[in-house]
């Protein structure tokens, strides 16, 4: 089976600024692959680019087998997008949102009809297909603006961001619909801001930075890949932050992780020997703990260890 996405040296230029600069990606069949990388590493030219929304300046690009430049049409007919704003009217309802999408697809009454009623039970909004869009809560928007790109029944669904703004509870619902989604055959790329939705949805991780791949593999390969563990320290008292800081710099080469807001100090270690090292340290130094424990680095940390931007 081909890969839902090929990419060989991709270039792409905005005048001086290259947006694209050699990237090299393969997002395989079956699976959620998320895009991540701070703002202008790339990440919009390129869903553009799968999207056949721009003209690459060189490289090589698949969707399915078929070259977005000599197959455009077939890759149009292959896809589905949705912004990082919903895209629906206020005005009709939820089912009549996606039996007009359904005929700008082409298909007949019927066959729109039967679309329509099949994407709102995939999605889970059935009960509220008839009611206005204007009275939808934002989740909803949401996962009826997710349902309008699925009407022509594509083999590729590009997200861009497609949480941004919604409520905790929302987000777990449109990640409840993605997840349906990809189990019933449709392939993920996914943009997010959000790392902990990467960790939650993705298969695939794919860091970009400077317009090229700098680290591809799973949330789990990821972390390893920065190796060792964490130490995360909640001291007692705000004014012993800079002294645990101090103290736990010495167990790592590189700089402790402070954050004031929650009285919290972390650092590489090496397993459990760094452990039983920072509890020796911080004693020593008379620092009064509130919490302390040894874990895996966060998406977070490898992003930032990757890259050297916070998202």
């Amino acid at each position: 089976m081909n890969p839902a996405i090929e990419a060989r040296g991709l270039e792409k230029r905005y005048g001086k600024t290259r947006a694209l600069a050699g990237l090299d990606l393969v997002a395989e069949a079956g699976q959620v692959t998320a895009l991540l990388g701070p703002n202008g590493a790339g990440k919009t030219t390129f869903v553009r680019a799968v999207a056949t929304l721009l003209r690459l300046d060189a490289g090589g690009l698949a969707v399915a087998g078929h070259d977005v430049r000599s197959d455009a049409p077939v890759v149009r007919s292959l896809i589905g997008l949705a912004g990082q704003f919903a895209a629906v009217e206020g005005a009709m309802t939820g089912r009549e949102n996606l039996e007009m999408v359904a005929r700008l697809y082409g298909q007949g009454r019927s066959a729109a009809k039967l679309s329509a009623a099949r994407i709102l039970e995939q999605i889970d909004l059935t009960e509220a297909s008839d009611r206005l869009v204007r009275g939808y809560s934002g989740g909803m928007k949401r996962r009826l603006d997710l349902g309008a790109s699925l009407v022509g029944s594509p083999r590729l669904l590009l997200l861009d961001e497609p949480t941004t703004g919604l409520d905790p509870r929302s987000r777990n619902e449109l990640w409840d619909a993605i997840r349906g989604l990809v189990d019933a055959g449709t392939d993920v790329l996914l943009t997010t801001q959000y790392l902990d939705e990467a960790d939650q949805l993705a298969h695939q991780i794919v860091i970009i930075d400077g317009g090229r791949t700098v680290a591809a593999g799973s949330p789990a390969e990821l972390k390893r890949r920065v190796g060792g563990d964490v130490v995360e320290v909640h001291a007692r008292h705000q004014d012993q932050l800079a002294t645990a800081a101090r103290v736990l710099s010495r167990l790592d080469q590189s700089s402790p992780q402070i954050d004031r807001a929650t009285r919290r100090v972390t650092v590489g270690v090496n397993g459990r020997d760094g452990l039983l090292s920072a509890i020796r340290a911080l004693d020593d130094a008379g620092v009064d703990v509130d919490d302390l424990r040894l874990r895996q680095p966060t998406l977070d940390e490898v992003f930032l260890s990757l890259t050297g931007h916070v998202t």
